[in-house]
């Protein structure tokens, strides 16, 4: 089993629509910034957010973060969230499948609705420092 502890960078996100169909990335593309944190106690923290300096007219930044304690059984990180940036978070698990591309950890929540459209995100992420 994979370690997923550490601190991870988002390196990239990515969207599909329910048909299979490549969507605009999400979090503004290119210059997503996210941090990831998974403690060795089972804590973790994440905050990820458009990070282009100006939008244009008319979007809206995507921004999205939550803590809580969470599992890891070698394919899927489940966290019980006790603090989010949407109330409606709070009290639930966000589960998360988990891949590994060589170094790169990949999660992928459940296929959701975002901005009107329902999709699967995917999620890349690259350790930069160990707990």
């Amino acid at each position: 089993m994979h370690d997923i502890t550490g601190t991870w960078r988002l390196v990239h996100a990515t969207a599909t629509a329910a048909d299979g169909s490549p969507l605009p990335p999400p979090f503004g593309g290119e210059r997503v910034l996210g941090r990831l944190v998974l403690t060795a106690d089972g804590r973790m923290m994440s905050a990820i957010s458009d990070g282009r300096p100006v939008l244009p007219a008319g979007e809206t930044r995507e921004y999205s973060s939550y803590c809580g304690n969470f599992t890891f059984d070698g394919r899927r990180l489940v966290t019980r969230v006790d603090a989010a940036s949407d109330p409606a978070r709070l009290g639930t698990e966000q589960v998360r499948e988990v891949a590994f591309d060589g170094e790169i950890l990949i999660l992928r929540p459940p296929m959701d609705g975002y901005w009107g459209d329902v999709q699967q995100r995917e999620i890349h992420w690259e350790r930069i420092a160990a707990t």
